[in-house]
């Protein structure tokens, strides 16, 4: 990398930052900081939802996979498109409907205003460690890639990529990230796909050699990567649709219900696009650079390798940009549910719109920074997701259904199920790690969720609900089927 290079990288983080000051100019409320105000139209809401799910762990992840498993490598992205798409037709409406009759930010809001506040305090904990969790995959990959373009150690890449991100997030709210995020994608799409990947291809042409030709057959299995392993994170990414307050954020954000759904299918076609990509360049990466030390670093590589000066900077800054792009709305939702859910709820719940303001910038800060220690002592990139995706998925996902379609889905029912996945979630975790009993090759996701299946069901089925959880469940209903605008 020149000089050239280097600077447009440097350019590209002042930009970002420079966005986020502007974007902390235009907020007059948590409104805005955390919804954008609830107005975003259908490619805004798109962009958010592309940006918030093509980051790091789906580039620098499956370009990884594909590099040493092959076109099974695809599977976490495609995994992605086909939950952007439920989640379009299931829930984007009456997400949106909900949040605008009883005025809610936050997924744990909704579950409280559903069950009870035992329920809500458990979401919260899991979203913000999901959020503390996909923060530090994004880290851990926007780190790799500044650490091949630069030269510079891997602790200075890592701290600069964790600064900057939390800097304009902080400052700026979802504004910022909605200003960052459009710029980001389109990056993405020049540096990923218009680039990268027909340079990748005349490289190859060039050296007589074809991924068909000269990789190995097993590169073309779909189920290299051990369909267990598959079919436990595509079921987990799928869950977390549901489960993840952003998701929740971005309809919350759109202004109005069919706003929230179209955006969502906007984001479910671009996805695609990425998966195939991100999975080529990963293989083209083992015929040009076969020898590398870590596959995660083959779509970086493959540019310093390849690439022309100054287009090097402007297609790695693509990559970057995916990265920071699902950082900065991880670091905002675990911010603003520790605001709301946490400081407003059992803190200060008459906590003035300013000083909601100030614990949000303070709340990013802390949100970063624990996704950056876990981070750091946790380097594999899809370890993390799967971990976070289990934890924050298993037990929430029939309790969160339950609450928006079925009347007897009960508060007690919801906690011994989110309760339950969680600590099975982490004793499966630790068990793997410490101990060799074939039941820990089990992924972590199946035991977690048949358990908290069966108490959800037994205890919702078996239990009289009072007038009081009757009145709730109605009024929820109720505003489900409103409309709202704006």
């Amino acid at each position: 990398m020149n000089v050239l290079d280097i600077a447009i990288i440097l350019v590209y983080f002042a930009g970002m930052i420079l966005l986020g000051l502007y974007a902390s100019r235009k907020q007059t409320g948590v409104d805005d900081y955390y919804v954008g105000g609830r107005s975003m139209g259908s490619l805004k809401i798109g962009t958010l939802w592309m940006a918030g799910w093509i980051g790091g762990s789906s580039v620098i992840g499956t370009s990884s996979n594909g590099y040493s498993l092959g076109i099974t490598g695809a599977w976490y992205v495609t995994a992605i498109a086909v939950g952007c798409i439920v989640f379009a037709f299931v829930m984007a409406e009456p997400i949106k409907r909900i949040s605008g009759v009883l005025n809610n930010i936050t997924f744990p809001e909704l579950i409280r205003h559903r069950y009870d506040v035992k329920n809500s305090v458990t979401a919260s904990i899991t979203t913000i460690l999901a959020m503390v969790g996909y923060t530090a995959a994004q880290f851990v990959a926007g780190a790799s890639i500044l650490n091949v373009l630069t030269g510079w150690s891997l602790g200075v890449c890592y701290v600069l990529a964790a600064v900057v991100i939390v800097f304009y997030v902080s400052t700026g709210g979802l504004l910022a990230v909605t200003y960052t995020d459009i710029i980001q994608m389109i990056l993405l799409v020049l540096g990923v796909v218009v680039f990268a990947v027909p340079l990748c291809t005349n490289y190859l042409a060039n050296a007589g050699v074809s991924l068909t030709a000269d990789l190995p057959q097993s590169y073309f299995d779909f189920g290299a990567w051990g369909w267990p392993t598959i079919i436990a994170l595509c079921a987990s990414t799928i869950l977390s649709f549901f489960t993840s307050m952003d998701s929740f954020t971005r309809c919350i954000a759109a202004k109005d219900a069919r706003t929230a759904k179209v955006g969502t299918i906007y984001a479910a076609i671009s996805v695609l696009v990425i998966a195939g990509a991100s999975t080529y360049l990963g293989m083209a990466g083992k015929l040009i650079l076969p020898n590398l030390d870590s596959a995660n670093n083959v779509v970086a590589a493959l540019v310093v390798e390849i690439f022309p000066h100054g287009l090097k900077g402007l297609v790695l800054i693509g990559v970057l940009s995916a990265i920071m792009s699902t950082a900065d709305i991880s670091v905002l939702t675990g911010s603003a549910s520790l605001t709301k859910d946490i400081y407003q709820q059992f803190i200060n719940p008459g906590a003035s719109d300013k000083t909601l303001m100030r614990m949000g910038f303070i709340c990013s800060l802390v949100v970063g920074v624990l996704g950056a220690l876990f981070g750091w002592f946790n380097q594999d990139i899809m370890n993390i997701l799967l971990i976070t995706f289990t934890i924050n998925s298993a037990g929430m996902f029939l309790p969160t259904i339950g609450a928006f379609f079925w009347k007897k889905s009960c508060a007690s029912g919801a906690f011994a199920s989110m309760i339950s996945a969680a600590i099975i979630a982490c004793v499966w975790f630790v068990g793997e790690r410490v101990s060799s009993l074939p039941i820990f090759q089990i992924d972590a996701l199946w035991p977690a969720f048949g358990v908290s299946a069966i108490l959800y069901f037994t205890i919702c089925l078996t239990h009289k609900q009072t007038p009081e959880e009757l009145e709730k469940a109605e009024q929820f209903y109720a505003a489900s089927r409103e409309t709202v605008k704006g």
